[in-house]
């Protein structure tokens, strides 16, 4: 936390945050914002993975009326929005490469133009950028530039997974309760000392979002003022680890002679697909990543394997 309140006190310093998903990478650039002079000032955050191609460069740079068929009036990018405050861009990892090269000039040059537009304009806005997977990978399989990546990783700060953090368990769970139950008219609610050893024993694949959905669950289903553990339904949530016996899981063997990493990824990702029953969602929990992002690797991969077939 000393290196958050560091960057917080500085007022332009690039920021990356490397999480699991759900862990709170958010709720963790609000807090650098607003403890920073720039707290008066906007936070505007995007999912980078959540808007397509096609319209995510209008969100972040804006548009002149007539830039494309649609654009009929003038629309204020994000990045002109946040003002002299805090753009969050989340899961940085999944912009398209064209779009990576015109991040890089914001950040090095901070300026940017609008689509169909001519006027630069100066960005004074602070960039905190999130990711739950590995850009390191990323530069390495040509998929993230490499001048972008060491822009962005002035100050990193890697967020732990929740069954790392289990003192906070807790503390976290009873905020939640807290918050809800007061939402609720409910301020006698709280958990009872059988609920936080439960709580305390998950493994919490979803991290603080799952923890959060959890205990809001709860307060609505219990009538009395003590949450027990069959109000957290747990039993429904349970962590499927990647790796087990072959009774309950999926293994991955590495031969003698070797295998190489991305079909070591591979096989992960169809693994874990198994082990949910073709639940891609449920998968791209365990496996860390979004649901975009896994959809897009088995995407690759089948591009891949159709290139090989061709040429061979």
């Amino acid at each position: 936390m000393g290196l958050a309140a560091q960057v917080a006190a500085s007022r332009s310093v690039t920021v990356l945050l490397v999480g699991e998903t759900g862990t709170g990478k958010e709720l963790f650039a609000r807090g650098i914002h607003a403890a920073s002079a720039r707290a008066a000032e906007p936070f505007v955050a995007i999912n980078c993975a959540a808007i397509p191609e096609t319209l995510l460069e209008s969100e972040l740079f804006g548009h002149e009326p007539g830039a494309f068929t649609d654009a009929r009036s003038l629309k204020r990018g994000l990045f002109e929005v946040a003002g002299s405050g805090t753009v969050f861009l989340d899961e940085v990892a999944e912009l398209p490469l064209k779009l990576q090269a015109k991040l890089l000039r914001v950040v090095e040059d901070r300026r940017f133009r609008r689509l169909g537009g001519s006027e630069e304009r100066a960005l004074d806005a602070r960039i905190i950028a999130g990711t739950n997977s590995s850009l390191e990978t990323g530069v390495a399989d040509n998929r993230f530039r490499a001048d972008l990546f060491y822009r962005l990783n002035v100050v990193r700060l890697e967020l732990p997974a929740l069954r790392e953090r289990e003192g906070d368990i807790p503390i976290l769970a009873n905020y939640f309760v807290k918050r809800h139950a007061e939402s609720e008219g409910r301020e006698n609610l709280h958990l009872g000392q059988d609920s936080i050893s439960a709580l305390e024993r998950h493994r919490w694949p979803g991290n603080i979002r799952e923890l959060k959905n959890v205990i809001e669950r709860a307060v609505v289903v219990c009538n009395g003022d003590v949450i027990q553990p069959h109000h957290l339904s747990l039993q429904r949530r349970s962590y499927i680890p990647l790796v087990e016996s072959p009774a309950g899981g999926g293994v991955i063997r590495i031969p003698a002679e070797g295998k190489s990493l991305q079909a070591i990824v591979d096989e992960a990702i169809h693994t874990t697909i198994g082990l949910t029953g073709g639940n891609l969602s449920a998968a791209a929990r365990i496996l860390g990543i979004s649901r975009p992002t896994l959809t897009r690797k088995l995407r690759d991969e089948g591009s891949a394997r159709r290139t090989i077939l061709a040429s061979s």
